[in-house]
């Protein structure tokens, strides 16, 4: 990639499948994984003018960016923005079955889901009700804190240890999985 300006085809090429994967298993969920993919592309389409990196790496790492906000965006919202998407008039096709089985295979989403199931069993009591009320149930930290009958500081605090030892036991296992023949 030499000029100022992205590739949105070749970042495609070699990326889209990558992303893809890597956001369906971070949300474990294929349609909301697709909505982040295509917003993602929308939104490099949208940048591609305004780059101004120079290498392939450097391109790699704005799209992959890109993405990495849109999960982000995802997880303060608790829902898939489609904003680029509806700007540029495009629209995300639907998922057909087999494309969906596929991806949920390639994902390991079966096997994520069972892990973060255990992770989850092993959060003490007070912490695994927390993460439920923010993260499943999308209450505000005044009303966690409320019905635990803590500080909405200590409630932000249980949350965040919580969501924390759920990302080492689930890096713990993929790191696992990665250096096994």
């Amino acid at each position: 990639m030499v000029g100022k300006r992205a590739d949105i085809p070749e970042l495609y090429r070699r990326h889209a499948d990558d992303l893809l994967v890597f956001l369906a298993r971070r949300t474990t969920d294929v349609e909301i994984a697709l909505d982040l993919w295509a917003e993602t592309f929308a939104c490099a389409i949208e940048g591609a003018r305004r780059y101004r990196g120079r290498s392939d790496s450097e391109a790699a790492g704005w799209l992959w960016g890109i993405a990495r906000n849109q999960l982000a965006l995802y997880y303060r919202k608790g829902n898939a923005e489609r904003a680029a998407l509806d700007r540029l008039g495009l629209e995300r096709p639907e998922l057909d079955a087999a494309v969906e089985d596929e991806l949920a295979r390639r994902a390991g989403l079966e096997q994520l889901r069972r892990e973060l199931k255990q992770a989850i069993a092993a959060l003490t009591d007070e912490t695994r009700a927390a993460v439920e009320m923010r993260v499943v149930n999308e209450l505000p930290y005044a009303t966690v804190a409320t019905r635990l009958e803590i500080s909405e500081t200590a409630a932000r605090a249980r949350v965040s240890r919580g969501l924390q030892a759920l990302g080492e036991a689930l890096d713990h296992q993929m790191l696992k999985e990665a250096v096994q023949p």
